[in-house]
């Protein structure tokens, strides 16, 4: 955002976590149409006060969204510092004209923040968690004779000093030994750059190719109503019965008994319908 930073709290800010999620679950919510006249003004006139209001009433959100990552180790109060982050990119991206929420919008930048954060954070959490691997990593450094790999016998050694299971003291040395691998390297001269990164993104869930899939939809649904108003009531029913039933669709045999019709008959008129149906819904694209 630019001008004046946005101002809202944090757990550090109201002294304890449960304070900030009652604090946060204050903020009311917005309606679609508020959220609209918000997001129109943040467009329109860059208005800080308006970006502020959707800012607040989502952290809710965040805090819900934090608590699907309690596993990895790290603080909540941080998780939810990085979720806020994401939330203010989403809500300066956010379009009010495309129809959809932003909280839907919003899932996908808070998610994104937070993952990043693990993954920057995710070796210094796993090198050592038990009492056992830290005192491994505060002492095998210092014990090794050499920068070689124990050997069996040293690791059984280096295990009775400290109290703990060789096998313990051959996983830690291998973790310490081990290089943190960069997910987003930065290009080199040629303007050139490929790391792990690239193989975990997934295109089809960017918010743009889900605002687009889900306008498509749209379109699609409108275009699918609009061909069957135009359709006359007998013609409209049978695409109806045979087409649209989530289950039990109707055969030809039992339209042919509604209308005291062959099923002949009620094949031809579907297959007209059909035809007509896909002319209209071609020229409405």
């Amino acid at each position: 955002m630019t001008g004046t930073a946005l101002t809202f709290p944090t757990p550090a800010s109201l002294g304890s976590l449960d304070h900030y999620i009652q604090a946060v679950n204050r903020f009311p919510l917005l309606t679609a149409e508020q959220e609209t006249a918000l997001g129109r003004r943040l467009v329109r006139d860059d208005d800080l006060s308006a970006a502020r209001e959707l800012v607040l009433s989502h952290l809710r959100l965040v805090v819900a969204v934090s608590r699907n990552y309690l596993g990895y180790g790290l603080p909540q109060a941080d998780l939810i510092q990085e979720g806020n982050v994401g939330l203010m990119k989403a809500v300066r991206r956010f379009d009010p004209e495309r129809g959809v929420r932003l909280v839907s919008f919003a899932l996908h930048w808070i998610k994104a923040e937070i993952h990043e954060y693990i993954l920057r954070n995710w070796r210094l959490v796993k090198v050592a968690t038990t009492k056992a691997q830290r005192k491994l990593f505060f002492n095998l450094r210092g014990m090794k004779a050499t920068t070689a790999a124990l050997t069996p016998t040293e690791a059984r050694a280096i295990a009775r000093d400290l109290g703990v299971k060789p096998e313990e003291v051959v996983e830690m040395e291998t973790r310490l030994s081990g290089r943190d691998v960069v997910l987003d390297p930065q290009p080199d001269d040629n303007g050139d750059s490929m790391g792990p990164i690239a193989w975990l993104t997934d295109t089809e869930d960017e918010p743009m190719q889900i605002l687009e899939r889900r306008q498509t939809a749209s379109n699609r649904s409108k275009g699918l109503s609009t061909a069957l108003a135009r359709l006359d009531e007998r013609s409209r029913r049978i695409i109806e019965a045979r087409w649209l039933r989530e289950d039990d669709p109707a055969t030809l045999q039992d339209l042919a008994t509604e209308y005291g019709v062959s099923a002949e008959r009620i094949r031809q008129l579907e297959v007209k319908a059909m035809k007509t149906m896909r002319s209209q819904m071609g020229a409405l694209a």
